[in-house]
């Protein structure tokens, strides 16, 4: 349910996203308490805002900063020719598992490294399974949260959290 939530939050907001947010509160529960805390948060910040104010420093925080950008390859490989290939290697691996991008509600017309859809996905996925894919991506998330955290942005710690469940080893802490 964490990867679904995340990946909702994520998206550019809409009216639905922010008429939804009263339903989604309940399933803060099912999540551990941090998660629950940051998101519980984020939300409440998120639904504070009229949709116009949310949908501007959305496009602020990440379409107007490329170092913000949840297109996740952009941070690797930028506008270099590199990129291509590893689309085309994520899109396959997302088919591999049935997962074809071009959904029927016209939600993810994005490419495949759009950390939204990469969530969705995870989503699918077992838990060992979802850290494992995501693990590939841990470094990048970790520039991302940075990046948001030195811009002060509220989205900063929902990254924090990707990035720590995508971390293979566990902090001893929340092991015991």
């Amino acid at each position: 349910m964490f990867y679904k939530l995340t990946a909702r939050l994520l998206e550019y907001p809409q009216q639905a996203l922010l008429d939804a947010l009263s339903d989604l509160r309940p399933l803060l529960t099912t999540l551990p308490a941090e998660e629950s805390s940051v998101l519980g948060a984020f939300m409440q910040g998120l639904s504070a805002q009229t949709l116009t104010a949310a949908q501007a420093d959305y496009v602020q925080t990440f379409d107007m900063a490329p170092a913000h950008s949840l297109h996740l390859t952009h941070h690797l490989f930028g506008d270099d020719k590199n990129r291509g290939p590893a689309l085309i290697d994520l899109s396959e691996y997302y088919k591999h598992y049935g997962l074809e991008l071009a959904a029927n509600d016209g939600r993810f017309e994005e490419l495949p490294d759009y950390l939204p859809l990469m969530l969705e996905f995870v989503s699918q996925l077992e838990a060992d399974e979802a850290r494992l894919f995501l693990s590939q991506w841990n470094k990048v998330l970790q520039q991302l949260a940075a990046n948001l955290e030195r811009a002060d942005s509220a989205y900063a710690p929902v990254l924090r959290l990707l990035e720590q469940r995508s971390a293979l080893l566990q902090p001893q802490a929340a092991m015991a």
